[in-house]
């Protein structure tokens, strides 16, 4: 199995340390090419307006919304979450959103970066609270019900999953706490 991993802006690099660490195969996308050749793929966190525009700029975004469409599995964290939902409540004219997931989010929804915090989280069937890392994190306002709730913190969904694709609120690359990533890459 080939992970890989959106490399175009944010932490690419923590995800890839990750998956090296849980011997998967990851490698870096920023071409159609690359991304034609990946079995699974990590968008990570970063700034959703710039990830948009590097996306129509390397010309990534309708071969990523063709993978998408054809069942791609794919782990969005943060921005990640940004770029998969169908709606963002407040992003800029033009914003863009792939609709994997059937929820509606608010950029930096948890506040600004001075607001960042660590929280334990319940994740549905996980026998001990993953070390969410929540960094100018989007807040999900609503799920469709095709959207499985996997997390909540204070009752708002933080972690979701919608047919091949999940997505979460918070940083799981920045935790000492591999399981969000293996899951992942197990999921069949």
């Amino acid at each position: 199995m080939k992970v890989g991993v959106l490399a175009l802006q944010g932490a690419f690099g923590l995800h890839e340390q990750v998956l090296s660490r849980l011997d998967v195969a990851a490698v870096q996308v920023r071409t159609a090419e690359e991304l034609a050749e990946i079995d699974r793929l990590v968008i990570p966190g970063g700034e959703s307006t710039a990830i948009s525009k590097l996306l129509d700029a390397n010309s990534l975004a309708h071969p990523l919304a063709d993978r998408l469409a054809s069942g791609l599995p794919v782990l969005g964290t943060c921005a990640g979450l940004i770029l998969l939902a169908s709606e963002v409540v407040d992003g800029y004219p033009g914003q863009r959103c792939f609709g994997a997931v059937d929820v509606a989010v608010r950029r930096n929804g948890y506040g600004r970066q001075s607001e960042s915090f660590s929280a334990s989280i319940e994740v549905r069937g996980w026998e001990s609270a993953f070390p969410g890392v929540f960094i100018r994190a989007p807040v999900i306002e609503s799920a469709g019900t095709d959207v499985e709730i996997l997390a909540e913190l204070d009752g708002i969904p933080v972690l979701c999953r919608q047919g091949s694709a999940v997505v979460s609120s918070f940083h799981p690359e920045l935790a000492e706490d591999d399981r969000l990533h293996r899951w992942f890459v197990e999921q069949e």
